[in-house]
């Protein structure tokens, strides 16, 4: 984007909302006014079953517009929970819509952004329908050890994930007690440490190859490549 594009998302009007964790700030069915960005925390994204199953198919962590779709689509079809205490940044739609119009870069931007999530959603699929329990949770491991280096909030292959074991089971498909047989099997194993909410990746290679993991599906440029690759110190 040019300067100019970016000046302008600088200068619009938002809100900072603190939200508890474990608290629905997007609700199914709810029409949204606002697009929100996290600014802290960590949010997931759910579907809801009449009866209360919930599937995570979705984390956003600093920096990630959590609901970017909902300027064309503000009837949520999909929930917003803050698994962690966390700070969202509500920007209004009607002064967001306008720039689209006023500046192709920005939309273009968005247009990307939308891509990247639908990218990452699908690989989620595939680890549901296709990956071990495991793997399944070696993949989400990679994945944010990959998303929060990229950030600077991961170094070392050690980072903070704010999620109790039941997120983490509505992430990956699995209950709470086959997440947690996974996640000792993972640490028998010696692939990770994990004395929550911090994750230390012992054996990078290792846990790669258990999951299955490349992180293409992220759209990484390849500046930003470079920058997760030093961050991570892996080859």
């Amino acid at each position: 984007m040019s300067d100019e594009e970016r000046n302008a998302i600088l200068g619009l009007p938002c809100e900072f909302i603190d939200v508890a964790a474990n608290h629905d700030f997007i609700r199914l069915g709810e029409n949204s006014r606002h697009a929100c960005l996290v600014a802290e925390g960590l949010v997931g994204r759910f579907a809801q079953t009449a009866a209360g199953a919930r599937q995570i198919f979705a984390l956003h962590i600093p920096g990630d517009m959590a609901d970017l779709h909902s300027l064309v689509a503000p009837e949520a079809s999909t929930g917003l929970q803050a698994l962690s205490r966390s700070t969202m940044l509500a920007v209004p739609h009607a002064a967001l819509l306008p720039l689209l119009d006023l500046y192709p870069g920005i939309g273009r931007a968005f247009w990307r952004d939308s891509i990247v999530d639908t990218s990452i959603l699908s690989t989620w699929v595939l680890n549901l329908g296709c990956r071990s329990g495991g793997a399944r949770l070696a993949h989400l491991l990679c994945e944010m050890a990959v998303r929060y280096a990229l950030i600077g909030r991961g170094r070392d292959l050690r980072f903070d994930l704010p999620a109790t074991q039941l997120h983490l089971a509505e992430c990956t498909g699995m209950t709470s007690v086959h997440l947690n047989r996974m996640m000792m099997e993972l640490r028998g194993r010696g692939l990770v440490r994990t004395r929550t909410p911090k994750i230390e990746i012992i054996d990078w290679k290792g846990l790669t190859e258990l999951a299955g993991f490349d992180a293409g599906y992220l759209c990484l440029p390849s500046s930003a490549a470079e920058q997760v690759r030093l961050a991570l110190r892996v080859r």
